[in-house]
């Protein structure tokens, strides 16, 4: 069985602002008025040729009527748009191109050429395809590759065994999901796709912000059609498993959430139960004489813990740094903070940073007591 990219495939476009509904239409039938399959529709979206719209009261992206007049009016329609969404695979890749498939298959995964999206066969093997465009503007640039004996910094790479293919179909997609919005939890969730669960988990503490990212993934345009195993292996490639690109999204995942927890706070069951300051002049109210013993226990936690504050000691778990870090990160080990003076401005940044990316292992609550000894970084090879 064949299953596409595109049933697995999220695609987002700008919210609609006022748009009747009866000027809308689904991607299905927007599809057979431009004369387009399903997988060539996914592909314009994912490049930004059509533009979708998110209903306000949710459901299916949808496509407005003015957006297929605006396509239609184009010279060439619609051979033109066909053109520019039309891939071929290895075999016909290399025929355009003049070289063997063997050698097509060398450049894309040295990272040469980056592959717009795949199917999975009968076999449930991945099949690698390419815009027709892209190959075409890649002979052009680089005359040199597709003659002659391959320059050493390609034969150094492939030797390493290095298979960019996935890499680069990742970034590609995880970019251009991020320019299609601006909200910041939307953004958020599309870096969380990135990571594993462990991982994941790591960077994002919190199980309620968890769950929020989870509800707001980008879904499919045509809905969660296909097996099961298509699904698990769309997930399974937008997952980083280099180490230096692990660092690198769980980077821009911290930086994507801090910026989001300062617009606005994840929803939680109950709305927010934090305490606010009294106004001066107005009369504090009584206690609940029906509260549990738990919310006792936790007012004497907190009280401890502005007394540790307070005589200086950290407040929180401490973190302690390990050597997990790859060779090419440019940061090295921060030199080990005194444990009973706790770090101020930009140290404390530092030491949050790496402490959140995985680069700082957690300790005891308890000033000054270590635990076991230092250990890598969580990274998956």
């Amino acid at each position: 069985m064949t299953v596409a990219e595109d049933v697995c495939m999220p695609t987002a476009g700008p919210t609609a602002v006022g748009e009747p509904a009866a000027s809308a239409m689904a991607v299905g039938t927007a599809a057979g008025e431009l004369g387009l399959k399903r997988g060539e529709f996914a592909i314009a979206v994912h490049l930004g040729l059509i533009r979708l719209m998110m209903p306000q009261g949710g459901g299916r992206p949808r496509v407005g009527r003015d957006e297929i007049e605006r396509l239609r009016s184009q010279d060439g329609f619609p051979k033109t748009l066909r053109e520019r969404v039309r891939t071929v695979g290895t075999a016909e890749g290399a025929r355009r191109l003049g070289i063997s498939p063997d050698r097509f298959t060398r450049f894309a995964r040295a990272g040469c050429l980056t592959p717009v999206t795949f199917y999975l066969n009968r076999y449930r093997a991945i099949v690698w395809l390419y815009l027709a465009d892209e190959l075409a503007g890649f002979a052009a640039r680089e005359p040199q590759l597709l003659t002659g004996r391959s320059p050493g910094w390609l034969r150094d790479r492939l030797e390493g065994g290095a298979d960019c293919r996935a890499g680069n179909w990742r970034s590609h997609r995880v970019e251009r999901l991020l320019s299609l919005t601006e909200d910041p939890w939307a953004r958020v969730a599309v870096l969380a796709d990135t990571l594993d669960p462990v991982q994941l988990a790591e960077v994002v503490d919190d199980p309620y912000e968890r769950a929020y990212l989870a509800r707001l993934r980008p879904d499919p345009a045509f809905g969660p059609t296909g097996p099961v195993w298509a699904r698990e292996t769309m997930a399974h490639l937008m997952r980083a498993d280099e180490p230096d690109e692990l660092l690198w999204r769980r980077v821009n995942l911290i930086m994507e959430l801090d910026n989001a927890r300062e617009v606005r706070p994840a929803p939680r069951p109950g709305g927010d139960r934090r305490a606010f300051p009294t106004p001066v002049g107005e009369r504090a109210p009584a206690p609940d004489s029906r509260a549990d013993a738990d919310a006792d226990a936790d007012a004497d936690a907190d009280a401890d813990a502005d007394a540790d504050v307070r005589s200086g000691a950290r407040s929180g778990p401490e973190c302690d740094l390990v050597p997990g870090a790859p060779s090419s990160a440019p940061p090295g080990p921060c030199p080990e903070p005194d444990p009973v003076q706790a770090p101020t401005g930009a140290a404390e940044a530092v030491v949050g940073l790496l402490a959140r990316i995985g680069l700082r292992r957690r300790t005891s609550r308890k000033a000054g007591r270590r635990q076991s000894p230092p250990r890598r970084a969580p990274f998956a090879g």
